[in-house]
């Protein structure tokens, strides 16, 4: 589970004195890799922060340094701007640093400052790119014509992060991904998740009535919203989609057929997320993340967790005390999982999120920080 917590507070800020660059890929303002890259400049706040463009919504009060894409309509088209990145991680800044430590999930990882003698380059991993690495997982590098692609932006990933001095996880799926697909080592470090934001909800939102199942996440095919459509008919159980994504129109089609009320929540605040969760019987997860920090707010609401016994929930979520993890996409084992989620203790769910605290986060990158200097 990555390194031992401790208080931050306790130790001096990591990397003071030094310059340091703060690497993120393109900045959408509701992404867990975005809260991970906000924790990161807390822990770091002297460091200069690159992304390759920004949101509308990203926070007002923090500066960020955008590339040249951000000034091109590549920007509204990732698959256009992928063969691209790599190039743009190579020729985002003149300035020299001390310390360059990038959030990547593409090719972050890849960018180079100054000369590998004299700047330490760090990554944090929230996966090798999925669609180049792990099409099988994530259909939207699947089609066979983007085989050749795919070929050659593997060997430019490669190729071209043999500078990274050091890695990080953030869960053992993406470690062992590292290994399998990079050949380099890397030290797991779990995201930050709000835990005590999720738990620590009004009266008024804790006596809530649980009555219906909840998915959350961006609307994308490996999320498999489809799938929980299905779910919920088999359990009989009313659904409620939260989040936004390009699987929309498809999802509403289904969800008109739906033999059970299907009701969308588009982009809910925060406030309204805790909110779902505390008024839901479990939380739907039939998909391989490679963390899953959605699993882990729900569990801190003592909301069960029903997905997929692989990628990152084995890690998160405790099959058969804190939620259920099955073996195969099936929606009529999904809802037989479902109707045992009553003999679930609420607490041990809600401790079992503990492990997965902003603080902890925060002293792990600390402590792996400051064995780089």
């Amino acid at each position: 589970m990555g390194l031992v917590p401790s208080t931050p507070d306790a130790a001096p800020r990591p990397l003071a004195g030094r310059s340091v660059a703060l690497i993120h890929e393109w900045f959408e303002a509701a992404g867990g890799s975005e809260q991970v890259f906000l924790n990161m400049a807390e822990l770091v706040p002297h460091a200069d922060r690159f992304v390759l463009w920004k949101d509308e919504d990203a926070p007002a009060d923090r500066e960020f340094h955008e590339s040249w894409m951000a000034k091109t309509p590549l920007r509204r088209s990732k698959a256009l701007a992928l063969p691209l990145m790599p190039l743009t991680w190579r020729t985002l800044t003149r300035k020299k640093y001390d310390y360059v430590i990038s959030s990547s999930h593409a090719f972050a990882h890849t960018v180079k400052i100054g000369d590998p003698e004299q700047t330490r380059h760090l990554s944090y991993v929230h996966s090798p790119a999925r669609y180049v690495w792990i099409p099988e997982l994530d259909q939207r590098g699947a089609n066979p014509m983007l085989a050749p692609m795919r070929a050659m932006l593997q060997a430019g990933d490669k190729r071209l992060s043999r500078h990274v001095h050091s890695y990080a996880a953030n869960s053992r799926e993406v470690q062992a991904r590292i290994r399998r697909f990079w050949g380099r080592d890397a030290r797991v470090i779990n995201p930050p998740v709000d835990v005590d934001y999720f738990t620590d909800a009004p009266p008024e939102v804790r006596d809530q009535d649980r009555r219906y199942l909840l998915g959350v996440g961006r609307w994308i095919p490996y999320k498999n919203f489809d799938l929980m459509i299905e779910i919920a008919a088999a359990a009989r159980l009313p659904l409620v989609i939260a989040g936004g994504g390009p699987e929309e129109e498809h999802l509403r089609r289904l969800a008109a057929r739906a033999d059970v009320p299907v009701e969308f929540e588009m982009r809910p605040t925060k406030e309204r997320l805790r909110e779902l969760y505390w008024g839901a019987l479990a939380l739907l997860y039939p998909a391989v993340e490679d963390f899953g920090m959605i699993a882990v707010e729900a569990q801190a609401c003592g909301t069960p967790v029903v997905g997929w016994a692989r990628g990152g929930l084995l890690e998160t979520v405790v099959s058969e005390e804190t939620g259920f993890l099955l073996d195969a996409p099936d929606p009529t084992a999904y809802a037989d999982a479902i109707r045992r989620v009553s003999r679930l203790s609420a607490e041990a769910t809600v401790v079992n999120a503990q492990r997965f605290t902003t603080q902890a986060f925060q002293a792990n990158m600390a402590a792996w920080l400051a064995e780089q200097e």
